[in-house]
């Protein structure tokens, strides 16, 4: 969040010219923190390395070596130096200057001899404007983080909804959550997986793992229920569960930028995806399968295994880690399988 404390904004002054940076410093010493630099390339370095940022630079255009374009055109590519405002200092003469500045990106200009009042004036109102522009920038932010809560509340809501339907305590989605985030920690030592799953912003999608059966709202509870063995009918609706949930997700996503939704989507859809291509819905293979599906397809098992349900027992900690070590390489990604292993002590006592 941007800071709007009462402290003095800071103006870079860029200017191969000694004295304009001293004219400039002068006239707006009063009320700002003025930085000088007496060309581009100190210019950029001074933006690039310090901390504390300058609400507006004031940028000379014909300087030695790097000249103001290509100063503003560097600042334009970089995320944070784009949205600080740039004034072009020009002579009177300078019009077709003035008229490419601004199409490149220059808020406004100062002609030289200076006139103090339009220097004050401009300066002013520049960086108000950047100001008001942070504050509601920072109102959109809160706002869309307080809908990403609701969302994320609600769709977990859900999650232990299916679960008490299932006649489960609820407790599955949140050991899911839990052995996930063991996982993760674990495969974040491997070099193999590391550099993925810190891509994939990996704390989003522990987020998403509660929502893996979400899909099961869709199943009669004549199956879901079932406390005997499924007939191959009644095992193909299960099945369904996975493209019901995906849809549900879709149905949410406004935008394909929604790194939580998509991970929920790519988790929902694809859990039941085998290492060996013989999974459903889609029949993936290795690593096309998406790696937060291939994680929660080895948790997801270990948690049904070792916990009781409407048509099985618990198996042992011991007997679920049996299973799971002899279906590497055939259901469940192998070096997932083997991060698994190095801490079995911590899936164990989660279990219990």
């Amino acid at each position: 969040m941007s800071d709007y404390t009462t402290d003095k904004a800071t103006i870079l002054v860029v200017d191969d010219m000694e004295v304009n940076r001293l004219i400039l410093q002068e006239i707006l010493a009063d009320s700002y923190e003025i930085q000088q630099a007496a060309d581009g390339l100190e210019a950029v370095t001074k933006l690039v390395t310090c901390v504390q940022k300058p609400q507006l630079v004031l940028l000379d255009i014909m300087m030695p070596e790097m000249d103001g374009f290509e100063v503003l055109r560097f600042m334009k590519t970089d995320p944070v130096l784009q949205k600080i405002p740039v004034i072009f200092i020009t002579a009177a003469n300078e019009e077709t200057n003035e008229i490419r500045g601004l199409n490149a990106g220059a808020v406004d200009y100062i002609a030289k001899p200076f006139n103090p009042k339009v220097v004050r004036l401009r300066a002013a109102t520049h960086i108000e404007l950047m100001r008001y522009r942070e504050k509601l920038e920072d109102l959109v932010d809160a706002k869309a983080n307080e809908l990403v809560a609701t969302k994320e509340i609600f769709l977990e809501t859900m999650a232990n909804l299916i679960e008490y339907r299932s006649l489960e305590s609820g407790e599955h989605v949140k050991r899911t959550r839990e052995l996930t985030q063991l996982l993760i920690m674990e495969l974040l030592k491997k070099q193999n997986y590391r550099q993925q799953l810190i891509d994939c912003d990996y704390s989003v999608l522990i987020k998403a793992v509660p929502l893996h059966d979400i899909g099961k709202i869709g199943i009669p509870d004549n199956i879901l229920l079932k406390p005997g063995r499924l007939t191959p009918e009644e095992f193909a609706v299960i099945k369904t569960h996975t493209v019901i949930g995906s849809e549900i997700i879709k149905s949410l996503l406004v935008s394909g930028e929604d790194i939580y939704l998509n991970h929920c989507y790519d988790i929902c859809r694809f859990h039941h995806e085998r290492w060996d291509g013989n999974g459903y819905p889609s029949n993936l293979a290795g690593t096309d399968i998406p790696l937060s599906a291939r994680i929660v397809a080895v948790v997801d098992v270990y948690d049904a295994l070792v916990s009781e349900r409407c048509y099985k027992r618990a198996h042992t900690h011991e007997e679920a880690l049996t299973i799971i070590r002899e279906a590497s390489g055939t259901q469940f990604d192998p070096n997932i399988v083997n991060a698994l292993l190095q801490i079995e002590d911590q899936f164990k006592r989660h279990s219990s």
